[in-house]
């Protein structure tokens, strides 16, 4: 096994609060599954923390991507928010799930996720590792 990329991002809880409150934006359609729109609705009268903990895991995600990608064309398309997605299991752990495009470029990559939130603060540390490699 080895790592191919490693990614890390980390997030202003209000800042990003207040981007999604600003009138007429879809960020939060454009940017997140329906299931991660679930989940973070359902964490009560703060969601904000989520869906920014969420947002650091994505760019965290890309960013271990385009590390495994050196000096390579990054293949990334458009919007690669949507084909990033943050799940939780049945004890709440979070863990990546790849669609479309993601999907076809790391194929048999291994995704690691560590997600904190402290204060105002939330971050994302991601490893991709290949397990054949």
């Amino acid at each position: 096994m080895s790592v191919i990329g490693i990614g890390f991002d980390i997030v202003t809880v209000s800042d990003f609060a207040e981007q999604m409150q600003r009138s007429g934006t879809t960020m939060v359609r454009e940017t997140f599954t329906p299931g991660e729109r679930r989940y973070c609705a359902s964490k009560g009268t703060d969601p904000a923390r989520s869906f920014a903990v969420r947002w650091a895991a994505k760019e965290a995600v890309l960013k271990a991507w385009a590390s495994s990608r050196f000096a390579r064309r990054p293949q990334v398309g458009d919007n690669p928010y949507l084909l990033i997605e943050v799940v939780n299991d049945a004890w709440g752990r979070p863990s990546i799930k790849l669609h479309g495009l993601a999907q076809e470029f790391l194929p048999r990559a291994k995704i690691h996720l560590s997600l904190t939130h402290d204060g105002d603060t939330a971050g994302a540390v991601v490893v991709l590792e290949d397990p054949e490699g």
